[in-house]
Parts: structure tokens; sequence; C-alpha cells
């Protein structure tokens, strides 16, 4: 299991090759902005990373919202919700957690 220590990173901590990320970094990057992740963050976490295998790319937060909604209702499908559990933000704390390359448009919010 690669380590946190180990993995080459990019002068803001995404990783630079996603297939670097695992669970446990999942976890470990999680907790340098001292969140706990529970199964709704892992819902997000494994969307990200499922959509990132199929199309080779970051979903942006309007891709997520829409696949939400439709997968979990309009309660699960808010930018509100997204930043409850991400309070740093879609970009900048949801992608950086599931292990993905800093995206050119780091404002995947828009």
């Amino acid at each position: 299991m690669t380590n946190i220590s180990n993995v080459e990173k990019d002068n803001d901590g995404f990783l630079l090759d996603p297939s670097d990320w695992n669970t446990l970094l999942a976890e470990t990057i999680a907790e340098e902005f001292d969140i706990p992740l529970e199964k709704e963050h892992w819902i997000i976490i494994e969307f990200i990373r499922y959509y990132f295998d199929k199309y080779q790319k970051v979903p942006e937060l309007r891709e997520l919202l829409k696949s939400f909604k439709k997968e979990y209702g309009e309660n699960k499908s808010t930018r509100k919700y997204i930043y409850k559990l991400f309070p740093y933000g879609y970009g900048q704390q949801a992608c950086k957690i599931a292990g993905m390359r800093q995206p050119k448009k780091l404002w995947l919010d828009m």
C-alpha cells in the first residue's frame, strides 16, 4: 500500500499520479483538513474516482450534482450539501482527497 510520504505531489499537495491513490491516502489527506470520512464523503469520493477512471478527467461539480440528483434525490444534489461535507470546496478538498491531479479549472464548482 502506498504511503502518503512516498507519493509525488504538486506544490498544493495534489497527487501527480491518481493511480497512486488508495483509501489510506484519502483518510490521511482528509485528516489534514480535520475531516473524518463518513459514508456520505465516500460516496462523493467514489463518484469522482469512477468518473475519472471512465472518462480520464475530473468531473465538474455540475456533472456530479446532475448524477446525484438522479441517484440520491434533491437533498444530496446541491452545492450546499457538498460544501457541508467539504467546506473548503469541491475542487480544493473533495478532488484532493479523491487523489486527483490539481484540476486545470481548480474551481470546478462553477
